[in-house]
C-alpha cells in the first residue's frame, strides 16, 4: 500500500513490509505491563492511552503524542487486538489527525510470525 492508500484507510491489517518501510510512525498504546509481556514492534513508540483500569487523560496523551508526531504525520496505532486503537483512531481522525488503526494488533502480528522485540524502557 502507498502512504496515500494507508492514509485514506481507517483500519488496516499491518504487514511486515508496511511496518518496516518507514512510511508511518508506529505508536503502541498498550500498558507497560503488556509491552513487557509480549514485546513491541521494532522502532515503535510506546505511549499508553488507557491505564490498567481503563482510565485515560486525553490532554496528557496528546501532549506526548505531539512529541512523536504532528497532526499531518501518518501514524499507525497498535494495541493487543485493535479494539483500543479503533476508539483512539476514530477520536484522532475526527480531530484532524492522520492516524490509522493497525487492526488485529500485536495478536495478529504474532499469528503471522512477525517478530516483536523486547520492550526497553530506557529508549
Amino acid at each position: 500500500m502507498t502512504p496515500e492508500e494507508i492514509s485514506n484507510a481507517i483500519h488496516i491489517r499491518p504487514t511486515q513490509e508496511m511496518l518496516e518501510s518507514g512510511i508511518m510512525k508506529i505508536i503502541d498504546i498498550r500498558t507497560e505491563g503488556e509491552w513487557r509481556q509480549t514485546g513491541i514492534v521494532p522502532g515503535s513508540h510506546t505511549l499508553t492511552f488507557f491505564d490498567d483500569f481503563g482510565n485515560y487523560d486525553i490532554d496528557k496523551f496528546l501532549e506526548e503524542y505531539h512529541k512523536i508526531a504532528d497532526k499531518e504525520t501518518l501514524v499507525g496505532l497498535i494495541c493487543r487486538t485493535g479494539s483500543r486503537t479503533r476508539m483512539v483512531t476514530n477520536f484522532l481522525r475526527q480531530n484532524g489527525y492522520n492516524a490509522v488503526n493497525l487492526d488485529g494488533g500485536v495478536f495478529y502480528l504474532g499469528s503471522i510470525g512477525y517478530d516483536l522485540v523486547p520492550y526497553n524502557p530506557s529508549r
